[in-house]
């Protein structure tokens, strides 16, 4: 290195710094707008009335202890456990795009089975209501 260079940063020449990036314009931000996302499938208050219903009961007996409601662009899901830190034992699904077939509706347990499907969310959760039995002596 001759006398003439220096290595302190403050005698190099050049005031002016490149930065990596793009210059943005009024066009640039308006192609950049975040786009509406589809709205979110939920559950109205006959059917968390009719879910936290259900649930109640299930606590009340001991049996579920837990539980959590997603929503998303496709369904929302209504899932419950026994624990907290384990799988949901089972899972309350809403899906409007099998409305018309095989009913928006199902329960679907911990191993992913299907127990029932249909138009009425009521129907749907009675697979999970203890059905009362005759005992004779």
């Amino acid at each position: 290195m001759s006398e003439t260079e220096t290595t302190d940063p403050s005698r190099r020449r050049g005031l002016l710094s490149v930065v990596a990036g793009r210059a943005t314009n009024d066009a640039d931000r308006a192609r950049a707008a975040p786009e509406r996302s589809a709205p979110l499938v939920s559950f109205d208050r006959r059917e968390l009335r009719l879910l936290l219903d259900l649930y109640g009961a299930k606590v009340a007996a001991g049996e579920w202890r837990d539980y959590a409601i997603d929503f998303s662009p496709a369904k929302a899901v209504f899932s419950v456990f026994r624990r907290a830190s384990e799988a949901p034992l089972y899972r309350i699904e809403k899906n409007p795009e099998l409305a018309r077939r095989q009913g928006a509706y199902c329960v679907v347990a911990a191993g992913g089975l299907v127990m029932r499907r249909g138009h009425d969310l009521s129907r749907v959760v009675a697979v999970l209501q203890k059905k009362l039995e005759l005992v004779r002596d």
